[in-house]
């Protein structure tokens, strides 16, 4: 698979989305470009916003299996990985696995759990793999995470360690639809008379394997490499963060780029694709000065101001 049909298939993918989810293109593109690039994504966002449906109907249009795990306090770790049980019948213990065990895994709510369900997330989302007794086993390829969580309901929660946050690729925020959108979310419902939505399956497993392979093929000019590190190497030097972001950062920035670059049908990356990553790859990855705890968009206003004193490079057409 090249370039060309990367871009191809993930329009189709996204037009099939589209068929459940109203507006959002840029949204939709992006969680694309995560899926693409192998990583997991946080949607940060207000309830009623099309979370969920935007997880289920993309597992549709990929045609993976999808699980949802709603976190709760009382959720243990057992209940996501799974365990092993005695079976009677058969006088042995037999493995029942968990809900982890599928392609995409939507993880509702994810800081309503404690820190010891959260880190049973830990192992899967950076080693794709689970360990159960001692015993370790390999999750489905492929295999991502998006998790959400709401911005304003803090009590009972548990906030995200930083490790935690660290491993999701990208942040996102869904926001309110427009009222022309709004009120088109209602048209279809009441002409489609039920619930629930109808999709097609795009491609399978396999078929996004092959659009990742095709991905690693995307050339990257090492000024364009050195424009990323300058970016996260900023965050670090700004006077208003405490913790810059890491060299995953960078990687993030690599990699949805590169995703990027695909979906639009070019074997080489620019430096908008780097640009149009900066703030879903950086913000959550900055710890801010105290004073700026309680700031709306504070990190994505330090990112503007890193982006703005970073210099950005000018290549040809075709890179080095």
């Amino acid at each position: 698979m090249n370039c060309q049909e990367v871009a191809a298939l993930s329009e189709h993918i996204i037009g099939q989305v589209t068929r459940a989810v109203v507006g959002k293109q840029d949204v939709l593109q992006k969680i694309m470009a995560a899926f693409l690039a192998g990583g997991h994504v946080l949607l940060e966002d207000y309830p009623g916003l099309a979370k969920t449906l935007i997880a289920n109907s993309f597992a549709t249009a990929l045609g993976v299996s999808f699980k949802r795990i709603q976190f709760t306090p009382d959720l243990l770790p057992g209940d996501i990985t799974g365990g092993y049980y005695f079976d009677r019948s058969e006088n042995r213990f037999i493995l029942r696995k968990g809900p982890i065990f599928a392609n995409i895994i939507l993880a509702d709510e994810i800081n309503r759990a404690s820190p010891r369900t959260q880190s049973a997330l830990l192992e899967a989302m950076q080693e794709y793999q689970v360990t159960l007794e001692g015993e370790t086993m390999k999750l489905p390829q492929p295999f991502m995470v998006i998790a959400t969580q709401n911005p304003i309901e803090y009590e009972g929660t548990y906030p995200l360690p930083e490790a935690q946050l660290d491993r999701f690729i990208m942040r996102l925020s869904v926001g309110y639809p427009s009222a022309a959108e709004e009120q088109e979310v209602l048209k279809r419902r009441r002409d489609r008379r039920q619930d629930a939505i109808d999709l097609e399956s795009v491609t399978d497993a396999a078929g996004l394997l092959a659009m990742r392979e095709a991905v690693e093929t995307v050339q990257v000019d090492a000024d364009i490499e050195r424009y990323m590190v300058e970016l996260t190497r900023g965050t670090r030097a700004h006077r208003q963060v405490s913790v810059g972001a890491s060299p995953r950062g960078a990687l993030a920035l690599l990699k949805l780029s590169r995703a990027w670059a695909a979906m639009q049908g070019r074997a080489y990356v620019i430096p908008d694709d780097v640009k149009l990553f900066i703030k879903p790859a950086l913000s959550h990855r900055l710890i801010l000065e105290p004073d700026l705890w309680t700031v709306p968009q504070a990190a994505e206003r330090v990112l503007s101001e890193v982006s703005q004193i970073v210099p950005v490079p000018v290549i040809g057409v075709t890179p080095r």
